[in-house]
């Protein structure tokens, strides 16, 4: 049966991010680009210094939290698995040069991340419950003048959030990595002799899963207040802690720095050519990974920027552009050249093929690469705290985005009971790795589900971007110039 999962999986996942919807989302980016005169580069300096002024943090005005709580909120959803594991991943499919299209996507995805924190504000609503509620599901309902299509394009964003959301994305295939990563390390701490190709007892995953579903319950039963003020606190420390300890793994291989590059261009267009991998497939991995990682283009972080107190437009777009900026150029850098100067890339299918017996993929390559500097283990150990305060993190904001998806479809009343589902599939999702058995390649089926609910979710975002692209040019213009 997973046999059959995983080809279905793969196959529609190569359909959906095939050349069509990498030509809508990097178009949508250049279009936006164009259209608000390069922001993402002539404004850059002015979003880094927004996040950390005063008024960022304040809580006055129409909004639940603050201006920097809403950008940790969407950061958290967004700085998760995706970096360690999904970067990870689309080396694995794509080979090393994969990250090259998380680049470009994100340079271009910095504006379109721009105009959905732009206009989840200029269009949001007061929701019955009295919070602020936005999202391109908003936006497109209330800024298309084709009234009838705005409806459409928003209850068709709504209900592929709540989907993605639940199976997807922010969910199973974080708590998957979550448990992975914290199973293989303890196994190899309490069974000596293991090593990380060695699967863990199926008891690990699922003691690990409760826990993980005790932990983010705790949270997201209080809501929005609650899960902006835990994300404030925690997602700047876990950021700066995987920065500081890949650093040091590439500071241990800085002499090989110019072969990395090397190696990561010319697999990016095909120079050196893969064994299990083509041109095409490391493209579709890496925009389809990018998207995964940063959400540019998926109108996340629009829900997240329309809980904001800020009341300005432009402030918002500029601090939810940042988050693509930390996400992309920071973070996931950070972990293609952990992967890349260890060598760790050459034992996935890109660079072996799909039969070799010793692959590895998902958060075991990056495992594999910290464990390279870091002896007995302990690279294992840094990868999995940091992948459980990531993917913690991130089903805390993902929880809230699929809250207000189901919100905007069935009002007030849904939404408690979407956050004890929100659970259950977040269990699911950790003890997906044992009931799958002993093939990795499975692991696969979680993140293929995550880049499917990513399409599903971004294409009608997309369409609402580019509709109202001129209403984000022309107040931009008039002020910011």
């Amino acid at each position: 049966m997973f046999d059959w999962i995983l080809d279905f999986t793969t196959r529609l996942d190569s359909i959906m991010w095939g050349t069509p919807m990498i030509v809508l989302l990097i178009g949508t980016g250049i279009i936006l680009t164009l259209v608000t005169r390069g922001l993402q580069f002539t404004q850059l300096s002015r979003s880094l210094k927004l996040i950390f002024s005063k008024e960022a943090r304040s809580e006055e005005g129409k909004g639940d939290i603050s201006p920097f709580a809403a950008l940790m909120t969407a950061l958290a959803a967004t700085v998760g698995n995706g970096n360690i594991a999904g970067v990870a991943t689309a080396i694995a499919i794509g080979g090393p040069g994969a990250p090259v299209w998380m680049w470009i996507a994100g340079l271009f995805g910095m504006a379109t991340k721009y105009a959905e924190g732009f206009l989840g504000v200029y269009y949001r609503e007061v929701a019955p419950n009295g919070t602020m509620a936005g999202g391109p599901m908003y936006y497109v309902k209330n800024g298309l003048k084709n009234k009838a299509l705005g409806r459409f394009l928003g209850a068709v964003f709504a209900a592929c959030g709540v989907i993605a959301c639940l199976i997807g994305t922010g969910n199973m295939a974080q708590s998957n990595s979550m448990t992975a990563s914290l199973a293989n390390t303890f196994n190899q701490w309490f069974n000596p002799g293991t090593t990380s190709a060695d699967q863990a007892p199926a008891y690990y995953y699922y003691l690990i899963g409760a826990l993980i579903a005790v932990l983010v319950g705790m949270v997201i039963i209080g809501g929005i207040k609650k899960i902006g003020h835990v994300s404030e606190k925690l997602v700047p420390f876990m950021i700066v802690f995987y920065i500081v300890f890949a650093l040091i793994v590439i500071i241990s291989n800085i002499n090989h720095i110019p072969e990395a590059f090397e190696v990561i261009f010319m697999s990016a267009f095909g120079i050196k050519p893969l064994v299990g991998a083509t041109v095409g497939t490391v493209i579709s991995s890496g925009v389809s990974r990018g998207l995964l990682s940063n959400e540019a283009g998926l109108g996340s972080a629009a829900i997240a920027q329309g809980a904001s107190a800020s009341e300005e437009p432009t402030d918002n777009g500029l601090i939810a552009m940042t988050g693509v900026f930390i996400d992309t150029i920071l973070v996931n850098t950070m972990t293609t050249l952990t992967i890349v100067l260890t060598g760790a890339y050459m034992q996935t299918q890109a660079w072996q093929g799909l039969d070799a017996a010793d692959n590895i993929t998902s958060i075991l390559v990056t495992q594999k690469a910290f464990n390279t500097v870091f002896p007995g283990g302990m690279g294992g150990a840094l990868i999995a705290f940091s992948s459980f305060l990531f993917g913690y993190t991130t089903l805390l904001g993902w929880s809230y985005y699929g809250e207000k998806c189901i919100e905007y479809l069935g009002g007030n009343s849904v939404i408690l009971p979407f956050r004890y589902t929100f659970i259950i599939f977040l269990f699911v999702g950790a003890i997906l790795t044992p009931l799958a058995g002993q093939s990795l390649n499975y692991l696969n089926i979680v993140w293929n589900l995550g880049n499917i609910g990513n399409a599903l979710m971004a294409v009608p975002n997309l369409i609402g971007l580019l509709f109202l692209a001129g209403v984000v040019a022309r107040i931009t213009r008039e002020k910011l110039g």
